[in-house]
Parts: structure tokens; sequence; C-alpha cells
């Protein structure tokens, strides 16, 4: 009779809180009902608002690089399309960037994918759009999320999450089965990079072949599962039929390991995000790869941190398992959590066992064993991406490296004086900066209009400081930019001499010269020009110039300019009056 009547007790004391988890239970269940309503009626809409776009023949056309757009009807007012419905619209259309501008190679071209997309009458996210690019984000931190939390919950939590982490599971069910559903609508680019492919059946077919095995099984609704299966253990109050679901429950916990395959997901959204980014900067590719390589480092300590615990508690902890002899069988999470990750830890970098002593159960030594193995492995991955990240960085410097070396031992194969290998380390260091580049090679690589634009840039106040150019027009000045070639003279050189015959004028851009004649001396320094009768009359030189400070100078040859001067016959002319002028003293 006591007994019964203590076992009444302790059913009247056990029967509020199985009435409080099924109604907690309940609430979730409505929840998520809710949230499938709400994708239901969505998806509703959107095939509601493709059709009437459709039957209104809409244009769409690109503003800028801006979210907005003009939608314009080609046949009459576009009754039902409204802001909202325009703006919703748009997220699922490319937006003008610099990876769409690449692909497609050109505004006009951008905007006539998106009336592709349009035209074609079905629900497809574009790969270049909006929608896709916060869709990725969203995707990303949620798999993060799962791949960290799952391991927790199985390990530590013991089948006490809380409300708020079934909420969370059953809603990243939902949101991956929504996830594989989604991809048969989502555009993928193609192998080369040149094409958007929108066309269902090709994306089906695409899908199929690739992802969806593996984007079904980690997408397996465990949380459900593990939401009804908790909903009847709570109703059931027959002993045996409980251990018979504790057992159940303990199964459908340890198959839930298979959404660690969403690891899978985690590594494909990288390679979109870094695909699809709006900058194709080397320094953003490197920030994307490092940034994925220590997540997945972090990944893989977290999940052998839990399995440290984990196996302990599969085998109901045995005495000679670590968790006993580290008295933390009734520590809370995060000491247990702090210790299973140490020994990971210290077990992959091959530090120590993780305690004073070496196991001694089988099943831990297989564990030792295994992140040794994992740990030698992240070692190499960190390693060989580390050493390509860096070979990978600033190769201009790395040739300019490369060039000095062989530059040193051509000196010293021909026994040049220490003095003159000095000055000639010197003319590299001032002319290349520590950076080696062909400026010509460069120089032809782009158009001649951004040819023009640089060039003006760099030289055009040199230009009309030039009283023979101060008057001219900006088609002569421009031709005349073309052709002017950078020069670097060191401290002491002797730039040009005098009475030797000269093929070239100088701009000094920075640096200061001396000009010295029979009868004055004269330095000048930025901005100023020497030389400029040479290229006149195609004479000597009536002045020695040497340099007081390394100049970085821009010439002009005598060559390039007459044959500027023969597209321009009016400034030809007056040059030439000028030339006389300064010859006989009147003009001719």
């Amino acid at each position: 009779m006591l007994k019964t009547s203590s076992h009444r007790r302790q059913e009247t004391e056990i029967c509020p809180v199985k009435e409080e988890r099924r109604r907690t239970t309940v609430q979730v269940l409505i929840v998520c009902l809710l949230f499938v309503l709400c994708a239901q009626s969505s998806a509703l809409e959107r095939r509601t608002q493709q059709r009437q776009q459709r039957e209104d023949g809409l244009r769409v056309r690109l503003i800028g690089g801006d979210r907005s757009l003009v939608m314009e009807k080609l046949k009459g007012p576009a009754a039902g399309c409204t802001t909202a419905t325009c703006g919703w619209r748009a997220l699922l259309l490319p937006q003008l960037n610099r990876q769409s501008l690449y692909v497609y190679g050109s505004e006009m071209a951008v905007e006539k994918e998106c009336m592709r997309q349009l035209q074609s009458g079905v629900f497809v996210i574009h790969p270049f759009s909006l929608m896709r690019s916060y869709y990725i984000m969203c995707m990303m931190a949620i798999t993060f999320l799962n791949l960290i939390g799952i391991p927790m919950e199985i390990a530590f939590l013991d089948g006490n999450s809380g409300l708020a982490w079934e909420g969370f599971n059953v809603f990243s069910d939902t949101l991956f089965l929504i996830d594989v559903a989604l991809n048969f609508r989502m555009g993928i680019i193609a192998e080369d990079g040149e094409e958007a492919i929108l066309d269902i059946k090709r994306i089906r077919v695409s899908y199929l072949r690739t992802w969806f095995i593996p984007d079904v099984i980690a997408a397996f609704p465990i949380g459900y599962i593990l939401l009804f299966a908790d909903l009847q253990y709570h109703n059931d109050d027959n002993p045996s039929k409980t251990n018979k679901m504790m057992r159940i429950l303990m199964f459908v916990r340890i198959l839930s390991l298979i959404r660690l395959a969403r690891v899978s997901r985690l590594v494909r959204f990288f390679n979109e995000v870094e695909k699809v980014s709006n900058a194709n900067l080397e320094v953003v590719r490197l920030f994307f790869r490092i940034l994925s390589l220590f997540m997945m480092i972090f990944l893989l300590c977290h999940w052998n941190g839990c399995i440290q615990y984990f196996v302990p508690m599969l085998e109901e902890f045995p005495t000679d398992c670590w968790v006993r002899k580290e008295n933390l069988m009734n520590a809370t999470v995060s000491v247990k959590y702090s210790w299973g990750v140490f020994r990971a830890l210290s077990q992959m970098i091959a530090l120590s066992y993780g305690s004073m002593d070496a196991p001694t159960n089988y099943v831990e030594m297989w564990i030792v064993m295994v992140s040794m193995v994992s740990g030698c492995l992240m070692y190499t991955v960190l390693v060989a991406n580390a050493t390509t990240m860096i070979a990978n960085i600033d190769p201009a410097a790395k040739e300019y490296k490369s060039k000095m070396s062989r530059l040193e031992h051509y000196m010293a194969f021909m026994k040049l004086p220490p003095e003159l290998q000095l000055r000639i380390s010197n003319y590299y260091q001032a002319r290349y900066g520590g950076k080696w580049f062909q400026e010509k090679d460069v120089m032809h690589t782009v158009s001649s209009a951004l040819k023009e634009q640089i060039l003006m840039v760099m030289c055009s106040r040199l230009l009309r400081k030039v009283p023979m150019f101060q008057t001219r027009d900006e088609n002569f000045i421009n031709a005349v930019l073309v052709k002017l070639e950078y020069d670097v003279f060191l401290e002491g050189d002797a730039i040009v001499r005098q009475n030797v015959p000269g093929d070239r004028m100088f701009f000094i851009d920075h640096g200061q010269v001396l000009m010295e004649t029979d009868s004055y001396d004269r330095e000048l320094c930025d901005g100023d020009f020497f030389g400029e009768a040479c290229v006149l009359t195609k004479g000597k030189h009536l002045a020695t110039v040497k340099a007081l400070t390394d100049c970085q100078c821009f010439s002009l040859s005598c060559d390039d300019f007459h044959e500027v001067l023969q597209g321009f016959p009016d400034v030809k002319k007056d040059l030439e009056k000028i030339v006389q002028l300064n010859s006989d003293g009147e003009l001719v």
C-alpha cells in the first residue's frame, strides 16, 4: 500500500509537467503549420502576380545600380501591378553590378536578361538577383547554427533542449525542405560562367544529377519525428512503453546526426557567395577562402569535442572513462563542453591525451586515434591553403625580387664595381618601387580613351606649363599625352649634355635638376621642362642638365612630336613661325 500511494503521489507530481510539455508541443506544431500555410499563400500570390504580369506584357528597365525598377506596359495600363508588387518582383531579377556586367557586357544586355526572365512566364530566381544573395546569406547562417547546435544537443542536453531549440529544429527542417523545392526553381550559372540558365528542365536535370540526394538526406525532418516521439512519450503512462519510447528517442537522436550532412550545403553556399559576389577582387576571394577555412576548422574541433563526451554517454559512463576520472558527472554543460574541446584539441595537435593518463578503454583509444588522424589532416589542409594564399599575395613584389636576384647574379658575373652595382640597384628601386611591372604592357591592355585619361591625370599640368602648349586645344594635348614616356634618373646623372644632338624634351614630375651653360646656371624642379629647342629644331642641346636628386620625368621624342604635328597643320605652322622668330628675330 505504501508503494502504491507513493507511486500515485509521483504520478500526481509528474502529470502537470507532462501537461505542460504537451501544451508546448502543440504550440510548436501550430506555429509550424502557420509557417507552412504562409508559405503556400505566398506561393499562390506569386503565381497570381506572374499571370497578371504575363498578360499585361510588362517591360523592365534597370535604373543605375539600384533595386528600383521602371515597369512600363507594352499594352495599356498595368492593372494590378502596384509599387509593392514591382519592388518584390525586382528581387527575382538580375541586379546591375560588377558580376552581371562582366557576364552580360552592358546595362542594355542586363535589361534584356530581365525582359527574358519576365517573358518566360515562370517563377525562377535569377542567380544574380538580390533575393538569391539574401537567401544564400540566410541559409548560411541557419546551416552554421545547425552544425553547431545539433552535436551540442545530442551530446550534452540529453533530450532536455527546451521549447526554443525544439522550435528552431522544426523551423530548420521546414526551411531545408522548402530549400529542396526552391532549388528546382533556382537559376544556375553555366560552367563557363558566361550564362545564367533559367530553363526549368535544365535546372531540374542539373539539380537531380548533383546535389539533390545529399540535400534530401540533410533535409530529412528529424525535428518532426523527435517532436511527435516526445509528445507520445509524455502522453504514455505505461512503464514498458515508456522504456521503449526512450530507446526510440535515443535512436532518433543518434539518427539526427545525418543532419550534419548539411556541412556540404555550407561549403556550397560559400562557393556560391564567392562566385556571385559583387567584387572580383583577389582580396575578397582571399577573405572568403580564409573565412571558410577557419569555419571548417572550428566545426571540426567542435564536433570532435562533442564526440569526446557523447561516446562515454552512450556507454552509460563506465568507470574507466575520462568523464568519471575528471569528476564531470554532475558538472554543468559549459564545463563538460570545455573539457571535451580541450581533449579534442590536445589530441588533434598531438600535444597530449587531454588528461594525465592514457585511455584504458578501447573505445576511447579509437576516439583518440581518430582525433589524431583528423588533426593531421586539418594541419595538412591548413598549411597547404596558407602556402597557396601566401604564394598568391602580391605577385608584383615577388616578380620584382626575382628580377633583382637575377640582376645581382648578372652584376656579380660581370664583376661590376660595387659603386655601380649600388647605383643600378637604386635605379630599380626608384623606377619600380619594389613592384615589378611593364608600363608599356599595362598601357597596351587598356583602351585609348582610358590611356588618355591616365596620362591626363599624370601629365596634363606639365604640358600646360610649356608656352608652346598653353593655347592649344584638347585634341592636340591628348595626342601629345599619348606619346609621353616615363623616365627615372638618379642623383648625379647627366640627363643631357651641351652641344650634343638631342632627340627629346623632358618634363619634370618630381625632383630637382641643374641646368648649366657657359654663361649661367639654373635650378629646375617639379613642373619645369627643358630640351624644347631640340624637339622644335632637331638640333643640339643648349645646356647640360644634371640631376640634383632622384628625378621622375616624362619625355617627348622628336619623332613622336612631329608625327603628331602631321595631324594638326595649323599648330605646325604656328610652331614653325616660333622657330623662325627665335632664329632670325622676326616673323617670316
